[in-house]
């Protein structure tokens, strides 16, 4: 028996110096995890400079603190939440950036304009008895010399004018810009059935809008007849370029816009691009007539 006891003591003492080592296991396990923590930071700890300055652009861009060169303006700019609807520096560059492009866009369109409608005219070898002039109101077309449209101190269309007008009549049909026809006279006095220019310089622009509108298929709401006599005159003297009548093309766009078309105009003049005119369409008719 003593022989059984002391094996079973003895089995005892054994399993109880197996349970002491146990945490030996755990230690090896926190270290295990140490050393990976640790080559985990020093992992990280290497930094690509360039990738980080790439990181750092793209957010400072996406931010609207920096400008990029990878970022599509075409449609606007990012700004930060708290600087939507502000009217600080960077709002009034993004307004004023919008109202260039509208501009530049506004040109194009009437260059278009007067470029089909001299197109026409040159076809028929009229072009010598029109002018053209793209200014902040929009593409003006002027019929210069009365003596080529209407007959001495008289409203009636000649059979020259009534060709002139049947060509431009078709492209100001077809365009939804507003026209005003606006008729001018010498400042020399009327005579005739007419006792003063405004009624002279009234009733020929009226003509012009009756044949846009009963003839050339323009909507009535968007024709206008002015008549502003003697009272704008472009040359000095008894000039047949006085006695005009202007068909202006309206520019529909608003003043901040229209107000920017002479600095464009005159910065495409500079770099050797002719405005306001197309050639053979400079100068009109030489002799002055000497009726109204």
């Amino acid at each position: 028996m003593s022989s059984s006891r002391r094996r079973r003591r003895d089995t005892g003492d054994h399993e109880e110096a197996h349970n002491d080592e146990r945490w030996m296991a755990s230690y090896m396990d926190m270290v295990t995890v140490l050393l990976c923590m640790f080559i985990v930071l020093y992992a990280i700890s290497t930094v690509d400079s360039d990738k980080f300055e790439k990181l750092q652009a793209s957010l400072a861009t996406g931010f609207g603190t920096e400008a990029g060169e990878n970022v599509d303006t075409a449609t606007g700019i990012v700004v930060k939440p708290e600087d939507i609807g502000s009217t600080g520096d960077l709002y009034e560059a993004t307004i004023q950036n919008s109202n260039v492009v509208l501009a530049e866009k506004e040109i194009s369109d009437l260059k278009a304009i007067r470029d089909s409608i001299n197109t026409g005219l040159q076809s028929q070898g009229l072009a010598d008895a029109v002018q053209f002039q793209i200014t902040e109101r929009g593409l003006t077309v002027g019929l210069i010399g009365a003596e080529t449209y209407f007959s001495g101190n008289s409203i009636v269309l000649t059979d020259k004018a009534n060709a002139i007008l049947s060509t431009i009549a078709p492209v100001i049909a077809g365009i939804p810009n507003e026209v005003s026809v606006e008729g001018h006279a010498d400042p020399v006095g009327s005579s005739g059935v007419y006792p003063t220019d405004w009624e002279l310089s009234s009733g020929r622009a009226t003509q012009v809008v009756r044949f846009f509108v009963e003839r050339g298929g323009v909507a009535q709401g968007r024709a206008a007849a002015v008549g502003y006599g003697s009272a704008r005159p472009i040359a000095g003297g008894e000039s047949s370029l006085n006695r005009r009548v202007d068909v202006v093309v309206l520019s529909k766009q608003p003043d901040s816009v229209r107000a920017l078309i002479p600095g464009i105009l005159a910065a495409e003049q500079g770099s050797g691009e002719a405005v306001g005119a197309v050639a053979g369409a400079e100068a009109g008719p030489a002799a002055p007539a000497p009726s109204h």
